[in-house]
């Protein structure tokens, strides 16, 4: 499915996250009922240490929305006092659980804990959030079997969606994180739909960076600074992709603050030809490429 209708608007044409999440989510409905005429029906348990209020909204929504999709969503929220061999020893009941198709450990984790244990605790066949060393593997060699992070796939699924050409293209990654920037310049460097990219990856030690962002045909910025991707930094006419969310301050607004991107965005709008909004854009996509990656766990988890 492509998505012909984009929001025109002064300048670059506007990607709506939100509107792409949404045809996702339709796409999967059909799938889920699919395999729940099979006798399938796709489970994703999402465990949540503590108290942290962001990650209590994000995992409701997570929640939330398997149940609207048909598939069965749960979540299991145990103290901050809970420890480490507490935590791996439910991962291996869930492990062991064939009702669970994918498991999620939200981060942050309570300081106490060694998340990078915890995610190699996961059967990599369950982790839908495509971080064990296995899905990177996977994901670099280009097997098919494994799981991408769910930000760089939801961004891929933009691209995609939205018709962007992406072949031969230049594209810069701004950012080298291991949940945005390496596996976003992986996805891309595949033979594929939606990559097939000459991929430069850039980060806080390069130097020019906008000399970098200049050729760019595809500018995907996830180095979580605000707005430092600006409009003359921007190739006339290309895909802007702004994976940041920040605060800053702005005593006119009701809390206190707004949410910007990693991209200068009024300046940026002017010369790109495509530009996601921040919110609206990236972040909406998460939670369905989550979902996405619970169903196929499923399908392949049944053959």
């Amino acid at each position: 499915m492509s998505l012909a209708e984009v929001e025109e608007g002064a300048g670059a044409r506007l990607i709506d996250g939100v509107a792409v999440a949404r045809a996702v989510r339709e796409d999967l409905k059909s799938e889920v009922a699919e395999l729940a005429a099979r006798g399938i029906v796709p489970g994703l348990t999402v465990v949540l240490v503590g108290e942290d209020p962001a990650s209590a909204v994000y995992v409701r929504s997570k929640e939330k929305t398997s149940v609207e999709l048909g598939m069965k969503g749960a979540t299991v929220r145990l103290p901050a006092s809970t420890s480490q061999a507490e935590l791996e020893a439910l991962i291996d009941r869930l492990n062991a659980d064939p009702a669970v198709h994918g498991i999620l450990v939200q981060s942050p984790l309570p300081k106490h804990m060694d998340e990078n244990t915890i995610v190699r605790r996961i059967d990599p066949a369950k982790d839908v959030d495509g971080f064990h060393p296995v899905n990177v593997g996977k994901l670099l060699i280009g097997e098919k079997d494994g799981f991408a992070p769910c930000t760089p796939a939801g961004v891929q699924e933009l691209l995609v969606r939205y018709g962007v050409d992406t072949t031969g293209k230049e594209a810069v990654v701004i950012g080298r994180s291991n949940i945005v920037g390496k596996p976003m310049a992986a996805l891309l460097i595949q033979a594929g739909v939606g990559a097939n990219c000459t991929v430069t990856i850039c980060h806080s030690r390069t130097k020019d960076l906008a000399s970098h962002t200049r050729r760019a045909d595809i500018v995907i910025a996830a180095i979580g600074k605000p707005e430092v991707i600006t409009g003359d930094m921007i190739r006339p006419g290309a895909v802007v992709i702004d994976v940041g969310i920040n605060r800053v301050p702005d005593a006119s607004a009701p809390k206190g603050y707004r949410l910007v991107g990693d991209v200068h965005f009024e300046s940026a709008r002017q010369v790109a030809g495509m530009i996601t909004p921040v919110p609206g854009g990236v972040g909406p996509m998460t939670i369905a490429m989550l979902l996405k990656n619970t169903v196929r766990a499923a399908r392949q988890a049944g053959k």
